[in-house]
């Protein structure tokens, strides 16, 4: 698929509010190597934001249930392991973008492009914050 067809696919994804294809989808465009236009570089994070959205929602309700949680320790283990597997995915997600911020988006970055830097550099720090909520013991 060329550029302009993963695009088009973003937006239809984010129409039907498939937001792991729309992020897919954007990946690929990123990973093409290129500048992204604001158009594009918003596709993205619309994108992630919307992919890690859910998944910091559905920590944060099960992390809550965890800890209101009394009973049986099977109860609580299956509790426990559940938010541990949320996190695996939210650490994926993260990862990913970060990968593709350092990899692709800052470095591809001209010296005329100050607001899309920004914008990159603005995203890099909010996914350190969403890996800083969900992280525990020595992650933190």
């Amino acid at each position: 698929m060329d550029k302009s067809e993963l695009v088009q696919k973003a937006k239809l994804a984010e129409q039907a509010e498939r937001y792991d294809d729309m992020a897919a989808a954007m990946k690929a465009v990123t990973e093409g190597d290129i500048e992204l236009s604001n158009e594009e570089r918003n596709l993205l994070s619309v994108a992630y934001k919307n992919v890690v959205g859910a998944r910091r929602s559905s920590w944060r309700v099960v992390s809550s249930i965890e800890q209101k949680m009394e009973g049986s320790d099977k109860k609580q283990q299956m509790v426990k392991e559940y938010r541990e597997k949320i996190e695996k995915e939210l650490e994926a997600v993260c990862q990913d973008v970060l990968n593709l911020l350092d990899n692709f988006l800052i470095k591809n970055c001209s010296e005329t492009q100050h607001e899309s830097k920004v914008f990159y550099l603005k995203m890099k720090g909010d996914y350190y914050r969403y890996l800083a909520e969900v992280a525990t013991g020595e992650k933190r």
